[in-house]
């Protein structure tokens, strides 16, 4: 018999928030975070907006040394994981260390500290590179902290698989404490990718959207009108711990993640295959693991990311994945309020589950004004609604073809 996993911390920070109850109330009200991009000079770029987090004092969390040494995606980590952290009460009743695992990943790494160390080697200031410029830039540094700071010495990965790095985080640290590795798993993923150089090159794939003039309707999920997605940054953990252990710790029980799936499509490196065919075995893997049937689903977090080809790509896969009960299943994709985090996308949005099966609440896809005949499901336009929802899914396809879905339970005992 499996063992249960059940959900006991979350924790995020992003640009519509610093904490999950931020977040929620925004991505729930339709509160756009999406601003003018400051974080860098914009003028080089066709896309002038981004998600930030903004008015956060990091030094609050950090001292100077700290902030020194660690990337912009791991402090953004570390604040999410004291967030979830207190919320499970680990660190009045810690976890037993050697069966505590980390799966904390992040598409790009210190992607901002390796620009900057660029810069001054271009400059021929070589002798001023941070001597730690090494861990910063890589993208297990996140999930190596955690285990450093707070002595969790179970198994440790940092996925890496693009947007969907945290669905495959959240998907491996449910498989280790199913399959007895460990006991309570640390998982999800960090993004902290407005830089020069990520922002040149997504520009030079016309990927974002240069709707400059009113950069809170620029994310647009399904509209007929939309022209690419918003780049943002911020980082989302979510706490797991087997059912048993978790009541004997008093530990609060959120949700249950029942059933996870992944798949490639072995198609191109960066454009989704057309007919969807292996993202939406994804989603029927992760259905026949969790044992149930495609009406049981109440509620989709869709990966939605805005791009012309991933949004009408997605409506075939959910019809393909699910056949006439993608008709009834209420979906929505919360990038047209956050942007697009990239690995940690999944890991808000996997969050966002959590809180929709808490509240009932389904949150709404902004800026749905227009929607395009091939994105002919219910995506909660403009407006939320509540809901009796039992099952939530939340889908991430990321480039290279990786396809990543987790199902999640309303709790029960």
């Amino acid at each position: 018999m499996k063992r249960r996993v059940v959900i006991t911390g979350v924790g995020a920070i992003g640009p519509n928030g610093h904490s999950v109850p931020m977040i929620w109330d925004n991505v729930a009200q339709g509160v756009s975070g999406i601003g003018s991009l400051t974080l860098i000079d914009p003028a080089p770029f066709s896309s002038k907006i981004a998600g930030e987090v903004r008015d956060f004092d990091f030094s609050r969390h950090f001292s100077k040394r700290d902030r020194l040494r660690l990337d912009r995606y791991t402090q953004l980590v570390l604040v999410a994981y004291q967030e979830a952290a207190r919320q499970a009460g680990w660190h009045t009743a810690p976890p037993t260390p050697q069966r505590t695992g980390v799966y904390v990943g992040s598409a790009a790494g210190g992607i901002g500290s390796l620009d900057q160390n660029h810069q001054k080697f271009l400059q021929g200031d070589h002798r001023h590179i941070s001597s730690t410029l090494i861990p910063m830039m890589i993208a297990n540094m996140a999930a190596g902290e955690i285990a450093v700071r707070h002595g969790h010495t179970g198994p440790n990965f940092a996925p890496l698989s693009a947007c969907a790095t945290g669905n495959h985080s959240i998907g491996l640290g449910f498989r280790s404490i199913q399959y007895g590795e460990a006991d309570a798993v640390v998982v999800g993923a960090g993004d902290a990718p407005i830089t020069e150089t990520m922002m040149a090159g997504f520009d030079r794939m016309n990927a974002l959207s240069v709707r400059n003039h009113a950069p809170a309707t620029a994310s647009c999920p399904f509209d007929r009108n939309r022209d690419g997605f918003v780049l943002s940054e911020g980082a989302g953990i979510l706490l797991l711990e087997e059912l048993e252990y978790a009541k004997r710790l008093g530990r609060p029980i959120l949700a249950e993640v029942v059933g996870f799936g992944m798949t490639a499509d072995g198609y191109h490196i960066t454009s989704p295959a057309p007919g969807g065919e292996m993202a939406a075995k994804a989603i029927t893997d992760a259905l026949a693991d969790a044992g149930i049937v495609p009406s049981a689903i109440n509620y989709i977090n869709a990966h939605g990311t805005s791009t012309p080809a991933n949004d009408k790509t997605e409506t075939r896969v959910i019809r393909r994945a699910l056949g006439k009960a993608a008709e009834q299943v209420a979906i929505s994709s919360t990038k047209s309020t956050t942007g697009h985090w990239l690995g940690a996308a999944s890991a808000l949005e996997a969050i966002l589950c959590t809180q929709t099966l808490l509240t009932g609440f389904i949150p709404p896809t902004i800026n749905l004004h227009d929607p395009d005949p091939e994105c002919d499901l219910d995506y909660t336009p403009l407006r939320g609604h509540h809901s009796s929802v039992e099952y939530a899914l939340s889908n991430a396809f990321g480039f290279g073809g990786h396809n990543a879905v987790v199902v999640l339970r309303k709790y029960a005992a």
